[in-house]
């Protein structure tokens, strides 16, 4: 999505400049998204396509760049393939997180390719087994419960998405997944995957046995920055970006999941893994490779689907921090504010929609706040 954004970036500024793109995916750029939305609620596989190919774009699918050259301006692949460049975008996103065992029976879901291979073991099996309650896990768990599979959630902590969300709102959703019919594994760890006749066969740290025709992942992921890292530019668990997007390296910048990028709202470096980050900063990455000085100041927001639940989030949203629940509807409807020494740092629109900018507009605000001085804040809230 970030190389999308960057070419239709680029060509808002210039119309003709030939433009590369090489990618270690077999397909063209797509929305990622619905891959664990839409397409589970009768969405067209064929609206996923970002039709990247309508910009002028050369593109190298299939191909895995193994060498940057910054002196000599030159990338090499994994097929000793050269590529020159006038400038560079490293918008390498990450790669999935890895149990030591199942490799290649376990869906470790990502692409379009994986979607391909759950959909298919959705047309023919019943029961799955979903590793973790993050953002992946709970999307997918909700996704397939819908198509009316039988689902088991397997995951460490207490509560679905626990590091994110107050503990009474987490709870709240164990409670709502399990009315849904899927089983919770609560405070489990998968250990060893074995086949049993046609099935799989997951055990628990502590024992248990799951019986299932597939399992899926989601597990976070690890930002690819290795590439840039033996390139001698500056890395921190992600590629180090100026408000320019340009690396240590003025001709290479970096965009996407993998960047890490100061923002001024929130007065830290962060590295955000959500849609709106991937098309913003990748379109302003775009401009500055064709030549503009536009600075990325840009707080990104995300959003979910679970079940016929629904949010939209923006800024810090960390469980640790302090917070104050505004509910209009208990765990229905409301805003839950996130607060660090008197700032509002994330606010979480929990069924409530078209409040993302005011909720940046009070993150950008001084305060101090106390936590009773939101109640009502942003409109939707009774």
């Amino acid at each position: 999505m970030t190389a999308d954004s960057a070419v239709h970036g680029i060509r808002e500024i210039d119309a003709n400049g030939p433009i590369g793109l090489i990618s270690q995916e077999e397909e063209k750029p797509y929305d990622r998204p619905p891959l664990t939305k839409g397409l589970w609620k009768d969405k067209a596989l064929d609206s996923i396509w970002r039709h990247t190919e309508n910009e002028h774009v050369e593109f190298h699918l299939g191909r895995k760049v193994e060498l940057i050259d910054p002196k000599q301006k030159r990338v090499v692949d994994d097929a000793q393939n050269v590529y020159t460049y006038d400038k560079l975008l490293l918008a390498t996103g990450g790669r999935p997180r890895l149990l030591p065992f199942g490799e290649e029976q376990i869906i470790y879901y990502r692409t379009v390719a994986d979607y391909r291979r759950l959909r298919e073991s959705t047309d023919k099996n019943k029961r799955f087994v979903v590793i973790g309650s993050g953002f992946i896990g709970s999307e997918i768990a909700a996704a397939l419960a819908m198509n009316k599979k039988e689902v088991t959630m397997v995951f460490p902590g207490k509560s679905i998405c626990e590091r994110v969300f107050p503990q009474d709102l987490s709870q709240f959703l164990n409670n709502f997944y399990q009315e849904k019919g899927v089983k919770l594994l609560a405070g489990e760890s998968a250990v060893e995957l074995k086949t049993r006749g046609d099935d799989l066969v997951l055990k628990t740290k502590n024992g248990q046995e799951v019986t299932a025709s597939t399992v899926v992942a989601g597990l976070g992921i690890q930002p690819n920055f290795e590439l840039a890292q033996a390139a001698g530019l500056k890395t921190d668990n992600g590629i180090i970006v100026n408000e320019f997007l340009q690396t240590t390296h003025p001709d290479i910048y970096a965009a996407g999941d993998v960047a890490t990028f100061y923002n001024p709202s929130l007065g830290k470096h962060l590295r955000v893994e959500h849609e709106d980050n991937a098309n913003t900063m990748g379109k302003i990455a775009g401009h500055n490779l064709a030549g503009k000085k536009e600075p990325y100041h840009h707080l990104p927001f995300f959003y979910s689907d679970l079940f016929e639940l629904g949010y939209e989030a923006v800024g810090e949203l960390d469980s640790k921090l302090e917070t104050f629940a505004d509910w209009k509807t208990p765990f229905r409807e409301g805003v839950v504010y996130y607060l660090n020494a008197g700032r509002v740092r994330g606010v979480l629109l929990w069924n409530v929609w078209g409040q993302v900018d005011a909720a940046r507009a009070l993150i950008d605000e001084r305060g101090p706040f106390k936590p009773n001085d939101l109640k009502g804040r942003l409109p939707q809230v009774s």
